[in-house]
């Protein structure tokens, strides 16, 4: 309640705040962005490309920092042990703190130590196989999966992920029996997706997108209630029957639950005015991310929850533990 309490505190503060951004009022330091991840990926991606505006709208450098390892944890410990003053700041998707807690044992609480203070983008995950397998359409690649029952696989970026729990759920649902193979990232497991050694893969749009422009994946499904912008004609696996392989997380801002409420009410305003510009939500849509801003904290503490609830009984119920 106490974390509720400061949140809403910090919206009211929020809409009376006159502050100038080119003004920031958190002290002359640098703002310290840390990437859980290793460059390159989604969260790199974003945090350079929203962080760039930033500094320019608050006159100040925002640094990225990668930390990447142990499902996260370290970049957001990192986070959790300099001054709760809006200085120090964690570039993350929502899967550090509702999926990896899951299967990775975290030195802090994912749902109370800190807290998601604004997103700026979605992240859809698309359902590839190499561009030459045989089958041409969904239906087709589960026909041709069942005629390899027990011994076609797929690949995850990592165990405790949505790539696997997709994996894991379309196995089940469609009677499959696939190998899962987990990888340490994306790019690692494309490269086995395309050579061969594995079958298919439920993988994020931005890492995909390229290689299904260029031809080199094929794509069967999109995990979303609503079809893909960046692939209009690709049905939803809802469409395809299968409700529940829904994975769609946001992207965005995390800080200490510590952060005072006008703290947070600067935070909501930088994030709002860097994500509502043009040449951002371009470079967001140009990678194939779906720009969508909100500084609605309650709300994403209560999405979040409900992710980590619902990833909870994946990981029970098919009794998953990381490598």
């Amino acid at each position: 309640m106490k974390l509720l309490h400061f949140v809403r505190t910090a919206a009211v503060a929020l809409a009376g705040c006159s502050m100038a951004l080119g003004a920031w009022a958190l002290g002359d330091k640098p703002v310290k962005l840390i990437v859980p991840a290793p460059p390159g990926g989604t969260m790199d991606i974003v945090a350079r490309v929203v962080g760039q505006q930033m500094a320019l709208d608050i006159g100040r450098p925002v640094i990225v920092e990668n930390r990447p390892g142990a499902g996260g944890s370290i970049g957001l410990q990192a986070m959790l042990q300099a001054p709760a003053d809006g200085n120090t700041l964690v570039m993350a998707a929502s899967n550090v703190l509702a999926e990896t807690p899951q299967v990775v044992k975290m030195p802090f609480d994912p749902l109370k130590d800190v807290v998601p203070i604004g997103s700026v983008a979605r992240s859809g995950v698309v359902l590839v196989t190499a561009a030459n397998f045989p089958a041409k359409d969904f239906q087709g690649l589960v026909a041709e999966l069942k005629t390899r029952k027990g011994k076609a696989s797929f690949a995850s970026y990592s165990p405790g992920t949505v790539s696997q729990y997709a994996g894991l759920i379309l196995s089940d649902r469609a009677g499959l029996d696939l190998q899962h193979i987990g990888y340490p990232g994306s790019p690692p497991a494309l490269q086995d997706l395309l050579g061969g050694q594995v079958d298919l893969m439920f993988d994020g749009m931005l890492t995909s997108m390229p290689l299904i422009k260029a031809g080199k994946l094929r794509p069967y499904a999109f995990t979303g209630k609503t079809r893909s912008r960046f692939l209009p004609d690709l049905p939803t696996t809802t469409e395809l029957g299968y409700p529940d392989l829904q994975f769609r997380g946001w992207v965005g801002f995390i800080g200490s639950a510590k952060l005072p409420a006008d703290v947070m009410a600067k935070l909501h305003a930088a994030i709002e005015k860097a994500g509502q510009a043009p040449a951002v939500q371009q470079k967001l849509l140009d990678v194939g991310l779906e720009p969508e801003l909100s500084v609605d904290t309650p709300a994403l503490i209560a999405e979040t929850r409900a992710l980590s609830e619902r990833n909870a009984a994946i990981v029970k119920k098919y009794r998953i533990q990381a490598n």
